[in-house]
């Protein structure tokens, strides 16, 4: 059955096709037959007590000259969709939020909405895994820079990150007795008025950061090891990091099963884990990426499980 659906992402003329996971959707959704609409950035609203967007019609090709074409844009209810797609990257903002408590109204009206709105309001990306304590290594989320120091100084390596940072962005390596850390500290914390997550440093991040992708709570089989490169420590795509494909674990896998299920519960159908060596460090559900990279790599189609799950979810609700 033909689909309506929305894609709300940031601005589709400065997306890199090559490797957008976005992208690989809506190409996805278009070879089914579905019809697409692109919600202008900022479109989202309420009318008349109902979510409403200002949207265009869509059409996609796999051309790096010329990848998409837009029609007139109109302002229609979101109950018109069958479903809407919420890839927008972070920061999770004020913004954000907003638009997803205007989604919960389009959901409340029976659209699916690809992340659930409660769960991308509740699942922080680096607070939700600790939901799952067993996956993750030493772990604190303080204000206080007395707990910070007396951390650090008990792990004796530890990485500094803030709580609504993406793509490497404001990661601190720090050692115990660093002279820095008072102002490494104060510049994550804005002072004392915010919160920042110390963790013990992975020496296995030299094998790379793992990113392990979840459709409907089950793994895809293979990850994308993200390696530092030089003298960086991060593994991030966005920092220089070098992605190299690899079959999943046996604890990767242990991971997932951990993971999964919670997940799918909340209604979290297209989900990145972040894996370092054994242990889990953020929970990706605003905009998770790599499947491009892995579905060149490995004969794969991760978009097309997505609509697998999506479309088998919607003739439920039919």
């Amino acid at each position: 059955m033909p689909l309506h659906v929305a894609m709300v992402m940031d601005p589709i003329g400065s997306i890199k096709i090559a490797k957008d996971t976005s992208f690989a959707m809506l190409l996805e959704a278009q070879s089914r037959g579905h019809s697409l609409h692109y919600v202008v950035p900022g479109g989202l609203g309420v009318a008349g007590g109902r979510a409403v967007a200002r949207c265009v019609p869509l059409v996609v090709a796999e051309d790096p000259d010329s990848w998409y074409r837009l029609g007139a844009a109109q302002t229609r209810p979101l109950a018109e969709m069958d479903v809407v797609l919420m890839r927008p990257d972070p920061p999770v903002d004020a913004a954000y939020l907003h638009d997803t408590h205007i989604l919960g109204l389009a959901q409340a009206e029976g659209v699916l909405v690809v992340n659930d709105p409660r769960g991308l309001r509740d699942l922080n990306e680096k607070l939700a895994t600790l939901l799952f304590p067993q996956c993750c290594p030493p772990t604190l989320v303080s204000r206080d820079f007395a707990a910070l120091r007396t951390f650090v100084a008990e792990q004796g390596h530890c990485v500094l990150k803030p709580l609504d940072g993406m793509g490497g962005r404001s990661i601190f390596q720090v050692r115990a007795g660093d002279p820095n850390l008072n102002v490494i500290l104060e510049t994550l914390t804005e002072g004392g008025r915010h919160l920042a997550l110390a963790q013990r440093f992975l020496p296995e991040i030299r094998e790379g950061d793992k990113r392990i992708l979840l459709v409907d709570g089950e793994p895809v089989p293979y990850c994308l090891a993200r390696i530092p490169q030089g003298d960086e420590f991060r593994g991030n795509l966005a920092a220089g990091g070098r992605g190299e494909g690899r079959p999943l674990s046996d604890r990767d896998r242990w991971i997932a099963a951990q993971v999964g299920p919670e997940l799918r519960k909340r209604g979290m159908l297209f989900v990145g884990l972040d894996v370092i060596g054994d242990y889990l460090t953020e929970i990706n559900v605003t905009s998770p990426t790599c499947a491009r990279e892995l579905d060149k790599q490995f004969g794969l189609n991760i978009a097309g499980q997505l609509f697998d799950a999506i479309e088998a979810r919607c003739a439920q609700r039919s």
